[in-house]
């Protein structure tokens, strides 16, 4: 009795609706100008069992803005892939919903966990965490215009003195929700302090929960990933600004769970190969301009604690010529050949 006990859990994989995952998932997060086609395409490349794109205004999507209507492209070889969404009004989250569906996503999440504040100040994001039955009844009625698995991402609370996350998961569950994202921080914390799982815990044992949990919030390295793993009971992480320049974090994670072992870190070829690589699908995805100016953020984490790169970066960021941006990525790959890492 007690070997297959331990062989069902062994063999357990995690769920979203008819989606498996594997038997505990990395995610990565939905980032606001981060998430987009050629991040999540060395993401995946790298370990990622599924993704998000970044979150897509309701307001924009019913307003055919270009903007919102680009972020919807996905490809194949992301799936499973989800789209995130969020708003304040009730009827246009239900109208964009079903806008979405068409793209034909795996899943739809709800973005109830983004603490800026232009977003909050409208009741968007973290801002219906002020309004729990509102949050409730809208996403009830999300789940009630697509037949696609809806999941949510959301925070412990508005504040320390209203972290009900407890009894709002269980009440999302019943109105048809396939998972939840919790990141272990208020929204009047924004990213401050270190992330509090324990109540992200506290939701999975909750005796009345079937659908899988996520923990998010603080996992950047693999050390820190096995702790918060043992230490929590939790479904599988969601991992955002760790993967921001370093898409090898989830293979990193998985081989030290699996094998209690550290990876070497990506050499300097790797690093190059892979930025070249995000550059590349950038300026095929939104042309030479956009595809150069959206990639900049990104050269930073890519070369990040490098003694000596300042000079290298700097030009990264300022010049606008995409040859001479790969002339750069190689003469940074020769200058820099056989750098320690470790």
């Amino acid at each position: 009795m007690c070997f297959s006990y331990f062989w069902h859990n062994f063999l357990k994989v995690v769920k979203i609706g008819n989606i498996e995952l594997g038997a505990y998932p990395l995610l990565l997060a939905p980032m606001e100008d981060v998430s987009d086609p050629p991040f999540r395409e060395l993401c995946k490349q790298h370990g990622a069992d599924l993704m998000y794109t970044e979150f897509i205004s309701s307001e924009g999507l019913i307003r055919d803005a270009a903007k919102s209507v680009q972020k919807l492209d996905i490809f194949e070889y992301e799936r499973p892939m989800g789209i995130q969404i969020f708003g304040y009004d009730i009827n246009s989250m239900r109208e964009a919903t079903e806008i979405t569906a068409q793209a034909k996503p795996d899943i739809i999440d709800i973005n109830f966990g983004c603490p800026v504040k232009k977003v909050t100040c409208k009741g968007a994001g973290a801002g219906i965490l002020k309004d729990i039955p509102k949050m409730v009844q809208m996403t009830e009625e999300i789940v009630k215009s697509t037949d696609l698995p809806v999941t949510v991402k959301t925070r412990l609370g508005w504040n320390e003195e209203s972290k009900y996350i407890v009894e709002v998961a269980e009440r999302l569950q019943d109105v048809g929700i396939k998972a939840i994202s919790i990141h272990g921080r208020t929204r009047k914390q924004m990213y401050k302090g270190e992330a509090d799982w324990t109540l992200i815990s506290a939701v999975k044992n909750n005796p009345r929960m079937h659908i899988p949990v996520f923990g998010n919030g603080d996992i950047d390295s693999p050390e820190k990933a096995k702790q918060m793993k043992e230490r929590y009971d939790v479904d599988g992480m969601m991992i955002g600004r760790a993967s921001i320049g370093y898409p090898w974090i989830f293979n990193e994670i998985k081989h030290y769970l699996e094998t209690g072992e550290k990876l070497a870190p990506p050499t300097i070829d790797e690093r190059v190969a892979a930025c070249k690589q995000h550059l590349q699908r950038s300026l095929d995805w939104k042309g030479p301009i956009l595809g150069v100016v959206e990639t900049r953020r990104h050269y930073t984490n890519y070369f990040k604690g490098m003694f000596g790169i300042k000079e290298f970066r700097t030009k990264l960021v300022t010049t606008d010529d995409p040859e001479r941006l790969f002339e750069l990525l190689d003469e940074i790959a020769e200058h820099f050949a056989g750098y320690n890492f470790s």
